[in-house]
Order: C-alpha cells, then sequence, then structure tokens
C-alpha cells in the first residue's frame, strides 16, 4: 500500500484513514488475503493468523451480537479483558456501530473502579468473567448488563446485573450495522481513562482525529511490510496508536498477551516482527538479561522507547535495532518525535523526546504560563492547528478540563528543556521534582542512575519529609533476578555517580514495585508508605558523604 498522504497541518484526516469502520473496509477491500494480525499464545503453539477480511467478518458478526444487546451509534460501551483476540473484535465492534469504547484497566478494582463506573454511563459492559467478581462490593453507576466473552468460564453473581455470555452470530444480519448517520472524524471514538497515578481516573474524550493524528500520522517507521508487535496493553492509549498505525498503513500486527522478559525474543521471532514499542522499563528489562549469542539473530530492526532513559542508547549497541521515541499521553497526540538514529551519540540523547510536529506549537512556561528562557526548565504546554486534535474534554469534569487547557494551552505538567538545535528534553514530571537542601532534583534522572547498577532491575526516588527542610530521597528498588542488592554498596556506587544531594538517605529493597496495568510506576502509593521499617537509612548507619571544597 502507499503511504498515507500528507495532510495540512489545521487539515481533518480523511474518513477512510481515520474512522476504524472505514478504515477497517477500505483495507479489508484493498488486501482482503494480507496477514492483518498473529496472535501470538506461547512457545509451544505457532501464531493464530488473521488476514484483513477474516478481521473484518468477525468484527462484524461481533458487532451484531452487540447490536442484539441494544448497542446503538453514540452509546458507551465499557470493555473490560486483556490483550488477545477478544478485547481487539469487541473494541472494533463498538466502533464499527459508531460506539463509544471504554477499555478498563484489568488491575482496576475497588474504589478506584466504582469512580469510572459511576462517571462513564455506560450501562453494558463486555467482560472476561474471572474479573467480574470485582464488581459485587461496589457501586455501578448506571452499569445493568454484563457479557462475558469466555462462556467456558462462570462469573460471579452481582446483585442488580444481568450476566449473560456473549455469543456471535453465525450469519451477519446487515440492517443490524446499518448506521442513523455516517460517522465523523471528529466524532468522539473512545473515552480513555487516564492511569490514576495521581488521583481518581479522568475520562479522556477521545476523537478518530486524535487518534489517527497520534498513530498513523506521528508513527512513521510503520510501513505497509512491517509487523508491528504490540507489547502492552491495548487498553491504554499507548499501545492503540500502534494498532491504528498498523491498520491505516495495510501492515501486519503481532499481539502478546502481556510483556514477559523471557519469552520477548521467541514472541518477537515467531511472529516477524520488526517494529515495537518498548515502555523504558521494558527495554531496561532486556539489558538486565544475560547477554546471549542470539542477541542480534532477530527480525526486530525499529524500537521505539518511551521515555528514551539513560539505558535507552544501550539498546542499539546490543541488539542493533533502529531507535526512535515519541513524547504523548492519552490528552494528546504525539506532538514531539525523534529517530531514527538517537542514541547513537550516546548520552547527549538520554531524556530526548523529539522535535515539534507541523499540526502542534509547544511552550515550555513558569508557573504563570510565562515562557522560560531558552535552556531552562518549566512546563510543557501544548495546542494544536488542527481542530479535534488533542482531547474533547474530561468527561463529566468540566473544572479539570478547565485547569488543564487553562489560558488556551494543555498543560502536561511535565518539566522540559530545549536545547540549541530545538529539541525537546524531559526532565521529570513536575509533581516528582524533589527539593533537598536547596537544589532541585530529577527523580527521573536519579531513578537512570541507580538502575545502572548491574543488581538493580527498577528503581522509583520520591520525596520523603525531612526533620530538617525541604524533603529527603528514598529510593526504593527491585533486584535482577538472582542478585541482592546491598544498600550500602549502593550508596558507594551513587556517591562517585551524582552530586552528593541526589543520594538517597533512604533505600528500601522489594521484590515489586505497584504499577497500574500499563506499566506506569504509582509513585504517590510510595510517598505514602513513606520510610517503612524495612528501610535502610544511610544516615542512621553512619555512612558520611564526601563533598569536593573549592576552598
Amino acid at each position: 500500500m502507499a503511504p498515507l498522504a500528507p495532510i495540512a497541518a489545521d487539515s481533518v484526516p480523511p474518513v477512510g484513514d481515520s474512522v476504524l469502520r472505514d478504515l477497517l473496509e477500505d483495507r479489508a477491500g484493498a488486501h482482503p488475503d494480507r496477514d492483518c494480525i498473529r496472535f501470538w499464545h506461547g512457545r509451544d503453539r505457532a501464531p493464530e493468523v488473521w488476514s484483513y477480511a477474516g478481521l473484518l467478518e468477525r468484527v462484524r458478526r461481533r458487532a451484531c451480537a452487540l447490536a442484539t444487546a441494544g448497542v446503538r451509534q453514540g452509546e458507551h460501551v465499557l470493555c473490560w479483558m486483556g490483550n488477545g483476540p477478544d478485547l481487539l473484535v469487541t473494541w472494533f465492534a463498538i466502533n464499527y456501530l459508531g460506539g463509544v469504547y471504554i477499555p478498563l484497566n484489568t488491575a482496576a478494582r475497588g474504589q478506584s473502579l466504582a469512580q469510572i463506573l459511576d462517571n462513564a454511563d455506560a450501562r453494558l459492559m463486555i467482560a472476561h468473567p474471572a474479573l467480574v467478581g470485582r464488581l459485587a462490593d461496589i457501586e455501578c453507576g448506571a452499569l445493568r448488563h454484563v457479557l462475558t466473552v469466555d462462556v467456558q468460564a462462570e462469573a460471579a453473581t452481582i446483585p442488580g446485573i444481568t450476566l449473560e455470555p456473549l455469543r456471535d452470530p453465525a450469519t451477519i444480519d446487515e440492517a443490524m450495522l446499518t448506521l442513523e448517520q455516517p460517522i465523523r472524524p471528529f466524532d468522539v471514538q473512545a473515552i480513555m481513562y487516564t492511569s490514576g497515578t495521581t488521583g481518581a481516573p479522568k475520562g479522556v474524550l477521545f476523537t478518530y482525529i486524535q487518534h489517527y493524528t497520534m498513530g498513523p500520522e506521528a508513527i512513521e517507521a510503520i510501513e505497509a511490510d512491517d509487523c508491528c508487535m504490540i507489547a502492552g496493553p491495548i487498553f491504554h492509549c499507548g499501545s492503540t496508536l500502534y494498532v491504528h498505525a498498523s491498520l491505516a498503513r495495510g501492515a501486519t500486527m503481532a499481539m502478546i498477551p502481556e510483556f514477559r522478559t523471557g519469552d520477548f525474543w521467541t514472541a518477537i521471532r515467531d511472529t516477524g516482527s520488526t517494529v515495537v514499542l518498548l515502555l523504558g522499563v521494558m527495554a531496561n528489562f532486556l539489558l538486565k538479561a544475560p547477554p546471549d549469542p542470539q542477541d542480534r539473530d532477530h527480525p526486530l530492526a525499529k524500537v521505539y522507547i518511551v521515555p528514551f532513559g539513560e539505558d535507552a542508547p544501550q539498546f542499539h549497541q546490543r541488539f542493533g535495532s533502529a531507535l526512535y521515541t515519541v513524547y504523548n499521553m492519552t490528552e494528546i497526540a504525539s506532538p514531539l518525535i525523534a529517530g531514527p538514529g538517537i542514541g547513537q551519540a550516546g548520552s547527549e540523547d538520554v531524556g530526548l523526546a523529539g522535535t515539534v510536529r507541523a499540526p502542534f506549537e509547544l511552550r515550555i512556561v513558569d508557573e504563570n504560563d510565562i515562557p522560560v528562557a531558552a535552556g531552562q526548565v518549566g512546563e510543557l504546554v501544548i495546542r494544536s492547528h488542527r481542530p479535534w486534535a488533542l482531547f474533547a474534554g474530561y468527561y463529566r469534569n468540566a473544572e479539570a478540563t478547565a485547569a488543564a487547557m487553562r489560558n488556551g494551552w494543555f498543560h502536561t505538567g511535565d518539566a522540559f528543556r530545549q536545547d540549541e538545535r530545538g529539541r525537546y528534553f524531559f526532565v521529570d514530571r513536575i509533581k516528582d521534582v524533589i527539593r533537598r537542601r536547596g537544589e532541585n532534583i530529577s527523580s527521573f534522572a536519579l531513578e537512570a542512575e541507580i538502575t545502572a547498577h548491574p543488581a538493580v532491575r527498577e528503581a522509583v526516588a520520591v520525596a520523603v519529609p525531612s526533620a530538617e527542610t525541604e524533603d529527603e530521597v528514598l529510593a526504593v528498588v527491585t533486584p535482577v533476578a538472582g542478585e541482592t542488592i546491598d544498600p550500602a554498596e549502593l550508596v558507594g556506587f551513587l556517591a562517585d555517580r551524582v552530586p552528593h544531594f541526589m543520594v538517597p538517605r533512604y533505600i528500601r529493597v522489594t521484590q515489586d514495585l505497584p504499577k497500574t496495568a500499563s506499566g506506569k510506576l504509582q509513585k504517590h502509593a510510595l510517598r505514602n508508605d513513606g520510610v517503612t521499617p524495612d528501610t535502610f537509612d544511610r544516615e542512621a548507619a553512619g555512612i558520611r558523604l564526601k563533598r569536593e571544597r573549592l576552598s
């Protein structure tokens, strides 16, 4: 298939490239027998392969099943399951009917789940039966009907909610698939809930234009002859944009149920995957694995690493893939991109987010939205020249929408700087900057230095209260499999690598870090835990740091 035709920065993308229903029909008509997706189910099974025509057939039958359940154009529909054929087909079927797709994190439970259900205005959910029991002890908002996708498994009984198995019809009733009006690029495609790392999740109104701008237009590395591995959960926008980009370019996708370090390269080889998005922590896990003679024996030619941290340049050196990065979040649309070729100059690319794309205007501003001087750190704010390329607001949360879009710019909450070449660099989440002894510490930079230690698999740095003024630094670390971490030795390692004020006073070793299902660290949980009884205190241990004196 030919590359997507370029469109003006202020123009609406073509319906056939942006609206999912039209996109599926167009690509299935253009190349019905081409591999569309290869599902990897494990080492002992060959990938399950669907053609473009086969995918469309399954989507249309699933859409008939949902129409029978009462789904109509514009209706909100919850979707709660992990990566795999059912999630993909259900998402596409909801949009095929003109419905609004609302994916739920498979880790959601308790009060955060209740908050989403209260906000979502959805009466119908399609779910894996193993998750349904979590609904029993919470208020479920407008939800009244749950269809379960695994008819072999039993779901818990939930008072006030009808549960039924979802069965696709053997034949397609075209009348059920007729729309009241055509789906338009500026219609809402989905409500994507933020990860809730800083508080209650917010429902991001996500248009087809935003998804096109975020994915097919921005992810230039995917071409028609590529196979793009979907390694992250597709209930998170970070993976959905690669799904959309692959479809728009007529490429092939592969999908794994979840990222596992030990299975990753086998899945890449089995599916012939040539492109992948890796969160920084995923790339770090792969780099921490023992060297293997097959490290370069794979088809993976192009790798997006987000964020582009301290370890990212090593990925090219070890595995040979060309490196890219992109800056994005649920509310925006990949305004910064970089690659290929980044990382080969070493540390000068660490933290790189990219250069600005045509549909966007960016500024780095202070707390009063006044632009800061060149090279200075401030908050990144964004606006778009294309209608609906940014989010259409937070659903039923006008106050949060107004706060995020104050003065006409979307406020990312991220601290950035810009270099003399016009490139933008991520510094930290503003709320994660640690203030110690009159110095500002980037948790992002400190975590990169901590994970440089060969025994450390993951690290989080957070501020905890100081008995004096400002903050003390707590590092929570997990070990590489088979390794142990000596906190005192780690302090010595860091003392040779970072300024004295960045060396953590407290170090806690744990086996796992709290994360959302999309892989984002839940730093607020570690801040709330604070200094626990098992935390190492270098001052109590009598460790004093050497400080260079100039006189």
